[in-house]
């Protein structure tokens, strides 16, 4: 890994020189990746009525064209360094971590088919008979694109499967597509 470390207006010390070597070193052997950082150590000018006048800005990256940066400033370059390595540690463990998760994403389950085998209008629920053997309760509010009064007996549903409080229920009941053959 190609490393740079460069100071403004400030002198660069030796000790601030081997603190950052041994820091990033520490941060290669933990993530083996990377190929280029930068360290640059900054005295703010600007804020001489401020307490935290050291900064410390790391940039490193990875392949891919991926960079990660950590500004911190602090009252001494110590601690500045400290926290801007704690932070960018912290930030390449989370790019690690979302880049470890992965998600398979399966195809869309297809609806169950059945014919409404009861129906209660009054109260707003009926009851499928799924192929294959079983019902279904379901509800009027689950039904897209048909109106509770367009059913009756035997008519031919689509309807998607969830866990309800008293066993499975249908979330969604539609008209069926053709099937083609």
């Amino acid at each position: 890994m190609k490393l740079e470390i460069e100071s403004r207006n400030v002198g660069m010390t030796p000790r601030w020189k081997s603190e950052i070597e041994s820091r990033m070193a520490d941060l290669q052997r933990r993530h083996e990746d990377l190929i280029h950082g930068r360290v640059t150590l900054t005295k703010n000018l600007h804020h001489k009525k401020l307490a935290n006048v050291a900064e410390a800005l790391i940039v490193v990256t990875l392949p891919g064209r991926q960079t990660m940066t950590a500004r911190k400033e602090d009252k001494t370059f110590e601690e500045a360094i400290r926290t801007a390595f704690n932070a960018i540690a912290i930030e390449l463990r989370k790019y690690r971590e979302k880049r470890g998760r992965t998600e398979v994403r399966s195809s869309p389950i297809p609806p169950f088919r059945g014919v409404v085998g009861k129906l209660f209008p009054k109260e707003g629920y009926g009851f499928i008979l799924k192929e294959g053997g079983g019902e279904v309760y379901f509800h009027k509010h689950a039904l897209q694109g048909l109106t509770f009064d367009e059913l009756n007996d035997g008519a031919d549903v689509a309807f998607n499967i969830e866990e309800g409080e008293k066993g499975p229920q249908a979330s969604t009941v539609h008209r069926p597509s053709p099937i083609i053959p």
